[in-house]
Formats: structure tokens, C-alpha cells, sequence
């Protein structure tokens, strides 16, 4: 192996995230900044909000409604017979 191509390697390195939450773990830089962690994620913090842009969700469920309207209100057809030569 090489000598002096690889970073060194910090067991205590500090991380600093936006929201004011510290912590310590191993990383090749002494400090690190990050915008968002697991205590202001929203996805963690249970704020998390659908985004539909496009009325997507409310398209598919109107044609659900619709489709299992139409399927409730059919009568039930009668076979129809095999023709035969």
C-alpha cells in the first residue's frame, strides 16, 4: 500500500447541524456542518407534508370513487349463451 495518499482519520470529529444539535463520530475532517439532522428532519419529526403539485392524489382518488360507484351500481349481467353451428 501506498504511504501518504490516505486522509487522516479523526475518531472524534465534531458535527455541528443548523438547527443548534452536536455530535461526535469518526470522519477524515476534524469538523463538519450540516443543514439538516435527524431531530429537525421532517421526516423524523413527524411534520412531514405530502407535496402534490399537479392534483395527482386527488385525480386517482376521484376516479377510484367513481369506478367503484360504477361497479356497485351495474346489475349483474346474464352469461351470454355459446353459439353453436
Amino acid at each position: 500500500m501506498k504511504k501518504d495518499i490516505h486522509p487522516t482519520y479523526h475518531n472524534k470529529a465534531d458535527i455541528h447541524c443548523a438547527c443548534g444539535n452536536k455530535w461526535i463520530t469518526g470522519s477524515t475532517m476534524p469538523e463538519l456542518g450540516v443543514e439538516i439532522c435527524n431531530n429537525c428532519h421532517p421526516f423524523y419529526t413527524g411534520k412531514e407534508k405530502m407535496l402534490d403539485a399537479r392534483g395527482r392524489v386527488d385525480k386517482f382518488n376521484k376516479r377510484l370513487t367513481k369506478s367503484e360507484e360504477t361497479i356497485k351500481g351495474k346489475v349483474a349481467k346474464k352469461p351470454r349463451s355459446k353459439k353453436t353451428k
